[in-house]
């Protein structure tokens, strides 16, 4: 690997970095493999998503780094970007998601220049470590050069071990947990990283007076929430905030919650963190409702996506809070149009997970573009996975590299594949989501 570079100084650690859906209402591409279309209106507010910053930081230290001389270069040719993510099953809500927000980069991407353009394939895997699997053999076949997922944890750990051993570059948006990156110097997160999200929480928490007392809900058979768990709970110690109840469940038991928002009640619980997915997080709300149990809820990313759950009473949400990259309500113009494009086109509002999949195909488009203009001319046609996967690894891991999107400016990369950016909470109110 080239230089590490290491994590930025965090800004009051709450710019340490964090994670890990929605309906198909207007989907295009389904898992067929396909050539994106283009829009009609020439260059996107996204193309302005930059690429250079000046400096790294090694243990706290600034270090002047040389900026590499622009021979000016032109990036040509056309581009095969694969996605994997459950576009049907209980988890079709990140997917699809996922799937929305990159179809939207792409279009703007191939409306900049017809010079270069992305054939884009997002593939179906059911959130299954073994059809994600079978959906990456199916893009290999594809003659994919690039994946920009896969979506969710588990397939994405598989799938990046293959990737991996075939030397294929990944991007994820929303696979946090360390083992989709550790050891694998071709795969990196748009994503943050459960133990950061977990820490960060917890300062989060303490440094706006949030609680006294802290109850905890997390998935013990889960690697996403019990990372998040473990990195939460020791930096509450640190910190002096007291957790006075640490309860636990498993897939098999996600159906009833009541002993566990019975210890937190009793605990004296004024917050309760859920270091989980929406789906077991709705039937939290709805029995602490129904036992008259109002603390504060205070989520991870996991949980986005909970006011479109079907069936989903979304006012028992009403106050909950959470640490995200992305909130649609942002006032600034690259936000503002890709809110608008994707409730133009899909009829809802994205979440995380479709604006963390909005900056995946720019992050590689900026990357490669990097790459032609210090080195000279680049033409990805017939290039293979594995040149393409050198070019965006160098630049992915060069510390004058960054990239401006839609969850944050100025991100950077770890050599270990760990993006910095800075969290954002939001909060519900009145069904949508409200920056803090």
């Amino acid at each position: 690997m080239k230089k590490k570079v290491l994590a930025m100084v965090m800004s009051a650690v709450l710019g340490v970095s964090m994670l890990g859906g929605c309906t198909d209402a207007a989907s295009t591409g389904g898992s067929d493999a396909g050539t994106s279309g283009t829009t009609d209106g020439g260059e996107s507010a996204g193309s302005d998503a930059g690429s250079n910053a000046g400096g790294e930081t090694k243990e706290g230290v600034e270090e002047s780094v040389p900026e590499q001389e622009s021979v000016g270069g032109k990036l040509t040719g056309t581009l095969n970007l694969g996605m994997i993510g459950p576009l049907t099953g209980a988890a079709a809500i990140y997917g699809n998601a996922v799937k929305n927000g990159e179809q939207i980069a792409v279009d703007e991407i191939n409306a900049i220049s017809s010079d270069f353009q992305i054939q884009y394939n997002p593939q179906d895997d059911e959130h299954d470590a073994e059809k994600s699997v079978n959906a990456y053999n199916n893009l290999k076949d594809w003659n994919v050069q690039v994946i920009a997922g896969t979506v969710t944890t588990t397939p994405c750990v598989a799938v990046s071990a293959e990737a991996n051993n075939d030397r294929i570059f990944m991007l994820t948006p929303s696979a946090s947990s360390p083992d989709v990156v550790n050891g694998k110097d071709n795969v990196f997160q748009v994503c943050f990283a459960d133990p950061n999200q977990g820490s960060a929480s917890a300062k989060y928490i303490k440094d706006n007076n949030m609680a006294t007392k802290v109850a905890i809900i997390y998935n013990n058979a889960d690697a996403y929430s019990t990372g998040i768990y473990q990195t939460f709970n020791a930096k509450a110690g640190e910190l002096g905030l007291e957790v006075v109840s640490t309860t636990t469940f498993t897939d098999d038991t996600a159906n009833d919650f009541s002993v566990q928002l019975g210890d937190a009640q009793s605990a004296g619980a004024d917050l309760v963190f859920l270091p989980i997915y929406y789906q077991p997080a709705s039937l939290i709300l709805q029995q602490a409702s129904s036992m008259g149990y109002a603390p504060k809820f205070f989520g991870v990313d996991g949980m986005d996506g909970i006011l479109t759950m079907e069936g989903f009473d979304a006012s028992l949400a009403e106050g909950v809070i959470l640490l995200t990259p992305f909130s649609a309500d942002a006032t600034d113009d690259l936000t503002k149009s890709f809110v608008g494009k994707y409730e133009s086109g899909y009829g809802e509002t994205p979440n995380q997970f479709a604006a963390d999949g909005y900056d995946c195909p720019y992050a590689i488009y900026r990357a490669l573009q990097f790459y032609a203009d210090k080195n000279g001319d680049l033409d990805v046609t017939g290039k293979s996975a594995e040149e393409i996967c050198t070019i965006l690894i160098s630049v992915f891991t060069n510390p004058n590299f960054s990239y401006d999107g839609v969850t944050g400016s100025g991100m950077v990369w770890t050599a270990n594949g760990e993006v910095n950016k800075d969290p954002k909470a939001v909060v519900i109110q009145n069904g949508v989501y409200v920056g803090l």
